[in-house]
């Protein structure tokens, strides 16, 4: 296995910092409002009452903390999604057009009712999760897939199966690559969309379940779909990944941890940003966890998430 010993060129990164390489990214999935309480300690598995040190609201979900990322990393991003015309589909709606994300496309259902998520968070920073992923149709033709020609890379998640595949299926024929968050899904889902997909990264739980072992060589079995590149995030034991036939591992970048929620959609979407201005993989997987790394030495899903500058900044800084 090789292991990735430095960051390799980030040029392109800084030409994406100046503005001299435009980058556009179309994020797919899941928005959910997210409702934090911060505790002492997580229950312990049984009926219990504990004492909050604190609680705030704030826009949540995979793909949609992947785009808004994207545009705190200064790329142009669209999240493509679906919620609820109600309080908290509004609400996710005005923190993604105060973040700068485009949501022309994230469509608020009238019959629908919004992704909703329940989060308690530790004095460690680790975190338990309750969530209700919302009601909304399934189906995806009305998707402006002409969209896809302007987008260097896209990227979803597995919470809405019909709209990444039609994604997906139009991206790849036009030859724009496609990143999907990996995380926890059943069997058939994964079964088809990995076959449509370049980059996959999955989570460790996500890549237990699906291929019955977290372990590397479980990476390596999955080549078997097609991606290019299939990974698993391990938090503070790095990223694994296997590609052209060959097992590789990004180390973590060493943080005062405060909070981890949300560092995996933060990882996935400076990945998608990094595929789309062609940086190498290595690279690409530096960058990110590095972005991923400077998320978690703040509270919140996505407090913290780093402008690129600060993120080259702490890069350069590190072994």
């Amino acid at each position: 296995m090789s292991s990735a010993a430095n960051i390799g060129d980030l040029s392109a990164l800084a030409d994406v910092a100046s503005k001299a390489r435009p980058v556009h990214v179309i994020c797919l999935g899941l928005s959910a409002l997210d409702q934090v309480w911060r505790v002492d300690r997580l229950f312990a598995g049984r009926s219990e009452k504990i004492k909050a040190t604190g609680y705030g609201t704030l826009g949540g979900g995979m793909a949609a903390n992947a785009s808004v990322a994207i545009a705190r990393l200064g790329a142009s991003v669209a999240f493509w999604g679906r919620a609820g015309n109600d309080a908290a589909g509004h609400e996710m709606k005005s923190a993604f057009i105060a973040e700068g994300v485009d949501v022309e496309n994230f469509r608020l259902f009238p019959d629908g009712r919004s992704s909703v998520s329940g989060i308690i968070v530790d004095s460690f920073g680790e975190r338990q999760i309750v969530n209700f992923r919302g009601l909304y149709p399934e189906a995806a033709d009305w998707l402006p897939l002409e969209a896809v020609a302007r987008a260097s890379s896209v990227l979803a998640d597995p919470r809405w199966v019909e709209g990444a595949a039609t994604l997906f299926r139009e991206a790849r024929a036009r030859g724009i690559p496609t990143v999907l968050d990996g995380d926890m899904a059943d069997a058939e889902v994964f079964e088809r969309l990995l076959p449509l997909t370049d980059h996959t990264i999955f989570s460790e739980p996500a890549l237990k379940s699906f291929a019955g072992s977290a372990e590397d060589k479980s990476l390596a079995a999955l080549a078997r779909f097609g991606c290019r590149v299939i990974a698993v995030t391990r938090g503070e034991g790095g990223v694994s990944w296997y590609a052209n036939g060959q097992s590789h591992r990004q180390a973590a970048y060493g943080v005062e941890v405060v909070d981890t929620t949300g560092a995996g959609d933060v990882f996935h979407g400076a990945y998608a940003l990094a595929i789309g201005a062609s940086l190498d993989v290595r690279t690409a997987m530096a960058f990110s966890a590095a972005t991923a790394a400077m998320k978690c030495r703040h509270a919140g899903g996505r407090n913290g998430i780093p402008d690129i500058n600060e993120c080259l900044a702490f890069m350069r800084t590190k072994p």
